[in-house]
């Protein structure tokens, strides 16, 4: 059996690539001059030739880019109601809790709903005392697997916003984090006195609300869940509930 022949290959190997450190001490020196230059806080405006904050400085006024609302309680409820049909979501007012109870009742029956996910609050308690249904409640511990089989999940929110149809739940008040995401129907229960004209004052509210304690999560639902990737047709319920009905009371 013969041996191949090994050959080395003794060609010259190119030099190091060598790091070019000139330009270092520029570099470094404009990091430095940049962190000497005050920057405005955000949402504030400089005043003229400044670049820094000053005195002067005032809150941006966001509502030249947002869309008009009405200046009367009507308007808004005619603008939240609009954008909401808009929106593909079902916004419906009842006149107190029994008429309300009347509807949700209603809608289980035609729906077929077996079981609801919820969690305690001044509303909610009341409805799924009178709809007499198995209910998975998500304040305390509770199997995830169990609140996916629920038909619907019932929550309260903190607002309605009639500027863009926008629902504002937190955490804290809407039962946590996978009550409004993981049923495939979220009904929403909000009051007249939580319809807010537009988003500035939905952001107002959740800071004074929570500025002293946090909650853990802020979300804000306008209509229900939707992509639009696949050849720009729309899908409801793409990763989240694929229908959102809101009753206010």
């Amino acid at each position: 059996m013969s041996i191949p022949e090994i050959t080395l290959d003794r060609r010259p190997k190119p030099p190091a690539p060598v790091l070019l450190l000139n330009e270092r001490p520029n570099i470094l020196a404009r990091i430095r001059e940049a962190l000497r230059a005050t920057a405005a806080r955000p949402g504030l405006r400089a005043a003229p030739g400044q670049r820094g904050p000053t005195h002067e400085q005032k809150p941006c006024d966001f509502k030249p880019w947002l869309p008009a609302v009405g200046a009367s309680f009507e308007e808004r409820v005619a603008l939240f109601a609009k954008n909401a049909a808009e929106l593909k979501a079902d916004f419906q007012f009842a006149a107190n809790r029994d008429e309300l109870a009347s509807k949700l009742s209603a809608l289980a029956k035609t729906e077929g709903w077996k079981k609801i996910g919820t969690h305690a609050g001044e509303m909610t308690n009341f409805i799924f005392a009178t709809l007499g249904l198995p209910v998975v409640q998500t304040d305390g511990i509770y199997k995830v697997e169990e609140l996916e089989t629920c038909d619907a999940a019932i929550t309260e929110c903190d607002a309605l916003v009639a500027q863009t149809g926008t629902i504002v739940l937190t955490a804290r008040n809407a039962g946590g984090r996978a009550l409004s995401v993981l049923p495939p129907h979220h009904v929403v229960l909000a009051r007249r006195d939580q319809i807010l004209p537009d988003l500035p004052a939905a952001l107002a509210l959740l800071k004074e609300r929570y500025a002293e304690k946090a909650t853990s999560m802020m979300c804000f639902i306008t209509g229900p869940s939707r992509t639009g990737d696949i050849e720009r047709i729309l899908v409801l319920g793409a990763h989240g509930p694929k229908k959102l009905t809101i009753y206010c009371v």
